[in-house]
């Protein structure tokens, strides 16, 4: 039987070690006691900047970085060079009071981290354990690293949640938007078809005189309406372009257009996250409407209530109601009693479902709140806001109440 072949020397590769530390006899200290351990120290340095300069050329296989250092912290120091060098291994050198910037070290690039003041064998074993894709965490540092990785890890499982719900909102708005333009279709083609038709009236038939002038008037009519929809959706999309708007203010600019509207509100700002623009256009369509039902002497008050913490709108008139047959189809596009070409009111109907949708689109609502005999009471409730102090009267400043026109 053969003797047994001798064993051969496996050959080692002595481990590359660059140190940073702003400290020169804590530095030079530490290379020695690496080079005593069997390490190779490639390169030293003193500083962020100086480390970055010299650690592409010589390419070591770890770098010891200490954390804190004037002019470029180790923290970005650490980004830099694992940039250049990916696959190179860094440990962190801390201090016992250091231990907060210990996760933005980890973040940065950094295999594992050591408190200064551990013993040689604890150093050492970090950077082989970092020269082969290992860490190690210094049990007098970790549970505090762990305690703010789980608070970080948990402020981005609430941003993530906030995301969804933010996103749930977006698609919500965008099938109000959709329900909107499936509308203006059904809209847009009444008019037209009526516009058409007399069009092709007066284009066939010699009309002469007053006839011709009745026709003339009718199609104009019909063309402003199609443009005053047309603005009124333009109004409605927009109405996902949200700000901070005072409510009480939009309330005042909509009563500076008409003598007969008075606004009831208490002193100071009623804000609101809502589109500023889209909240006029809501307004104005019920104000609108309980002008057209109104005469020429009767107020339309605009009242501005935020007591609840929700600001609600209401906007009264003093016509003759909502028939109880059809207060449950007036916020229906077009609904009226009246035949298209003989309506004595344009308001109910096309302009109430626009503010509805405005509204909705918004956050809010418009509903039918009181439709007795001798006033009607249309309630929009605003998007979610907050009610600011008594700080004085808002801006414009109310109008002079005028007594009704006798």
């Amino acid at each position: 039987m053969g003797s047994p072949a001798p064993l051969r020397a496996v050959p080692t590769t002595r481990i590359r070690v660059f140190v940073v530390d702003d400290n020169d006899g804590f530095r030079a200290s530490l290379c020695s006691l690496l080079e005593d351990e069997g390490l190779d120290v490639v390169g030293q340095a003193s500083s962020g900047a100086e480390a970055i300069e010299q650690v592409g050329n010589v390419a070591p296989d770890v770098v010891l970085m200490d954390l804190r250092m004037p002019e470029m912290d180790g923290i970005e120091a650490t980004r830099r060079v694992k940039e250049m060098l990916p696959s190179m291994g860094v440990v962190a050198l801390t201090g016992a009071d250091e231990q907060r910037s210990v996760r933005d070290m980890l973040v940065a690039g950094a295999s594992g981290y050591v408190l200064k003041d551990s013993d040689s064998d604890e150093i050492v074993h970090a950077i082989r354990l970092a020269s082969t894709g290992g860490a190690v965490l210094s049990p007098e540092v970790t549970p505090s690293v762990i305690d703010e990785l789980t608070e970080a890890l948990d402020r981005e499982r609430r941003r993530a949640r906030q995301l969804e719900v933010a996103q749930q909102a977006l698609l919500e708005r965008s099938a109000h938007r959709q329900q909107l333009v499936g509308r203006l279709g059904h809209e847009l083609r009444t008019p037209v078809t009526v516009i058409l038709g007399l069009a092709q009236t007066i284009r066939r038939s010699p009309h002469q005189g007053l006839a011709l002038d009745e026709a003339l008037d009718t199609l104009i009519a019909r063309a402003e309406g199609l443009a005053r929809l047309v603005r009124r959706f333009e109004a409605a999309v927009e109405a996902g372009l949200t700000e901070r708007a005072d409510v009480t203010s939009l309330a005042y600019e909509v009563a500076g257009r008409d003598p007969r509207i008075v606004v009831e509100a208490s002193p100071g700002p009623v804000m609101a996250t809502l589109n500023r623009t889209a909240g006029l256009r809501v307004l104005e369509e019920l104000v609108e409407n309980a002008l057209a039902f109104s005469s020429t002497d009767q107020l339309v008050t605009i009242k501005v209530d935020a007591d609840g913490g929700r600001p609600e709108v209401r906007v009264i008139d003093q016509g003759p109601g909502v028939d109880p047959d059809a207060a449950g189809r007036i916020f229906e596009p077009l609904e009226q009693a009246e035949e298209l070409n003989t309506r004595t009111h344009q308001g109910v109907g096309l302009g109430l479902s626009l503010a509805r949708l405005s509204a909705r689109s918004m956050e809010g609502d418009v509903v039918l709140e009181d439709g007795t005999s001798g006033a009607t009471t249309f309630l929009w409730i605003v998007s979610g806001a907050d009610r600011v102090p008594n700080l004085g009267p808002p801006t414009p400043a109310p109008p002079p109440a005028r007594a009704p026109a006798t």
